[in-house]
């Protein structure tokens, strides 16, 4: 496994643990009685897009690496 997909590898885990903090915060909200979003729900949401788009780039980046080593 490359260094590339290994962090890809990482961050992928990060997105979901992001997506676990943001369903508990949102069932914990619900539970109170609350009828809207939690305020931090939305920064959550772009913090795990913004990670997801990483892992994109990096996934790319290392097949583009290995179509390159094996056209050599």
């Amino acid at each position: 496994m490359s260094d590339l997909n290994s962090l890809a590898e990482r961050l992928q885990a990060i997105v979901e643990e992001l997506d676990e903090i943001a369903f508990d915060r949102l069932r914990l909200a619900a539970s109170q009685g609350q009828r809207s979003r939690p305020d931090d729900d939305r920064e959550l949401t772009k913090a795990r897009r913004a990670v997801e788009k990483a892992v994109v780039v990096l996934r790319r980046i290392d097949a583009a690496t290995d179509d390159q080593m094996t056209d050599d």
